[in-house]
């Protein structure tokens, strides 16, 4: 069966192998595709694999030869999963395989607004220790993490695992989540309503999908109901917080500092407000990245098309039947 690979640079710029997928589809790798050129590369393909290039219902039913969308990614908002399931097109994700790395990069945030590593590196290499006269300095302020309160948005695998990795710290755990799941209640961790979470919370992370429900929900009125100098972490969606509500707050010292892997426009846009923020630290979409997690993305795709070959249905999004 003829594949073809979309955009498939950011999941293998180089590091990472096809092999595996050539092993069993005559394969096609674009490191990109635009629009324009989406249907004249997918035409005679019934394998169409994608991480953010849009499969619409336009291109679903004008594309008579698809059998099966892979996507590579655990969000599948990309692709019209209705008009694909009206054609019997099954649609697969790839859940759960960035879980240790995102849960990661939440860490390296945290400690980084906690520790100021980078801010004390350059003082150190501008002389400030050489000419200090005590044994040590700090210019910026020291956090501890032990008896802190981290309040963690949607508990999935990566709300779990951030959780797990808080209580490893001696943090205080309190969680919203749409389903409370009274069996991973402890001394440490439990559940309450959103509205108490922002009041409570030192530290708030986001773990949500973005949805109706889910989208601007950070914003000038649940930042007023957070406490005064906290911290705010997002490795989820940029939609999820209106980002002028989030520079207000951070200009004003409400939010203490934030960490952001994501925004509301990707790549970022020159006149995004967060930009020119204080105390914030913005990476480029990397939480998923590490090399680890992109290997087990790959093995998890190609499982699943081995799956769909075989006549079986892995990591479905659009049942069927």
């Amino acid at each position: 069966m003829k594949a073809v690979v979309l955009d498939g640079f950011t999941l293998n710029p180089g590091d990472l192998s096809w092999n595996k997928l050539e092993c069993i589809v005559e394969l096609t790798v674009y490191d990109r595709t635009e629009e324009k050129d989406i249907l004249k590369r997918i035409n005679d393909c019934e394998i169409v694999i994608t991480n953010k290039t849009p499969i619409t219902k336009e291109i679903i039913e004008k594309a008579p030869n698809i059998k099966y969308i892979g996507v590579l990614a655990t969000g599948y908002n990309i692709v019209d999963i209705d008009a694909a399931k009206k054609k019997r097109i099954p649609v697969t994700n790839v859940p759960s395989y960035s879980t240790n790395s995102v849960s990661q990069l939440v860490f390296a945030f945290i400690l980084e607004i906690c520790h100021n590593v980078g801010a004390h590196t350059l003082d150190v290499k501008k002389g400030q220790w050489v000419k200090s006269q005590d044994f040590c300095f700090w210019n910026h302020t020291l956090i501890e993490l032990a008896d802190k309160t981290l309040g963690v948005i949607g508990f999935g695998s990566i709300g779990k695992k951030v959780a797990q990795i808080a209580i490893s710290f001696g943090m205080n755990v309190i969680v919203y989540n749409r389903t409370i799941k009274k069996a991973f209640e402890n001394e440490k961790l439990c559940f309450v309503e959103l509205e108490e979470l922002y009041k409570k919370a030192d530290i708030i992370t986001i773990h949500v999908p973005l949805t109706e429900d889910t989208k601007n929900m950070i914003n000038k009125n649940s930042i007023n109901l957070m406490k005064d100098g906290v911290i705010l972490v997002n490795t989820s969606r940029g939609g999820v917080i209106v980002e002028e509500d989030l520079y207000q707050a951070l200009e004003t010292e409400k939010i203490y500092a934030s960490g952001v892997d994501v925004s509301q426009n990707e790549p970022i846009k020159d006149n995004s407000p967060l930009l020119k923020a204080k105390n914030i630290f913005i990476t480029p979409h990397i939480a998923w990245a590490t090399k680890e997690a992109r290997i087990r993305l790959m093995d998890i795709a190609i499982d699943n098309l081995k799956a769909f070959l075989s006549h079986k249905y892995q990591n479905v999004v659009n049942e069927l039947y």
